[in-house]
């Protein structure tokens, strides 16, 4: 299987490395991109004087379209230029409160969701839904990649492997990108004697993964950073990891997904993409 139709969201047009990062990956899959420019209301009604929240509402939601717009000019004319990429551009409009069932709609029926990391100084507020939206309410895989970061020709993969069914699932969507690959290494950090994986931590996944034509390397590396995400980003870079492959976590509050700590952590401060599904 190959990702044949490849899904980005954009909310601002200070993002188009993501959409550069999104074209290029559909380029070299030879799949479909699919954008997706999303303008976001955030007024809350409520909150203005009595009758007052009818006016705000319509110019919050004016200057959403108009912004939208404006984004998506901006991306026609980006892509206008790329004759080797089939692509297409939908624009939406929608509230805060509705962007999980829109965006997980639509990542439903995508192959894998490209987005940039959801954490920094030039992320916005809604990026953190939009990534939590492809995942827990599309089901769809999801690809985070740090600016400037390289999204094809993956040369080395780091699996951070903890025997559930979390990052099982991540390994077996990341397939296509693990048979590309060059070297694939299943990390286990501290597994413990009482691991789930017994006295041979990460044999089973190795040995399915050979059964795909992929052969991979098994460490197990004692765990010496603050948190695991660090161990994680640490021992990419020290191997030389272009991809770390791994679990999405999180919980439903008021049936919203939110991100584990573990996950957003990852996320907050990978050095290079990330693989993420559940």
């Amino acid at each position: 299987m190959a990702y044949k139709t490849i899904l980005t969201v954009l909310s601002d047009t200070r993002h188009m490395a993501q959409l550069d990062a999104a074209a290029s990956l559909a380029a070299a899959e030879d799949g479909h991109l699919d954008v997706l420019c999303l303008g976001v209301d955030h007024s809350q009604s409520g909150y203005y004087f009595p009758g007052g929240s009818p006016y705000v509402f319509q110019e919050a939601m004016d200057a959403a379209l108009e912004d939208t717009s404006t984004l998506e000019k901006s991306v026609r004319d980006h892509l206008s230029s790329q004759s080797d990429l089939r692509w297409s551009v939908e624009s939406a409009v929608a509230q805060l409160g509705g962007i999980t069932n829109f965006v997980g709609m639509r990542a439903r029926f995508s192959d894998l969701v490209v987005l940039s990391r959801p954490y920094g100084p030039d992320t916005s507020g809604d990026a953190e839904v939009v990534v939590e939206a492809a995942m827990f309410e599309g089901g769809c895989p999801v690809l985070i990649v740090p600016e400037g970061a390289p999204v094809t020709g993956f040369k080395r993969v780091l699996i951070a492997w903890n025997h559930s069914l979390e990052s099982l699932t991540a390994t077996r969507r990341a397939l296509v990108l693990l048979q590309a690959a060059e070297a694939v290494e299943i990390t286990i950090i501290d597994p413990g004697r009482r691991s789930a994986d017994g006295a041979d931590p990460g044999a089973d996944l190795a040995q399915l993964l050979s059964r795909h034509g992929v052969n991979a390397e098994i460490t197990v590396i004692a765990r010496t950073e603050g948190t695991v995400s660090d161990e994680i980003n640490r021992h990419a870079i020290e191997i030389g990891a272009d991809l770390v492959v791994m679990g999405a976590y999180g919980h439903s509050r008021f049936r919203q997904a939110i991100l584990g700590g573990a996950t957003r952590s990852m996320l907050e401060k990978a050095k290079v993409p990330v693989f993420m599904a559940r």
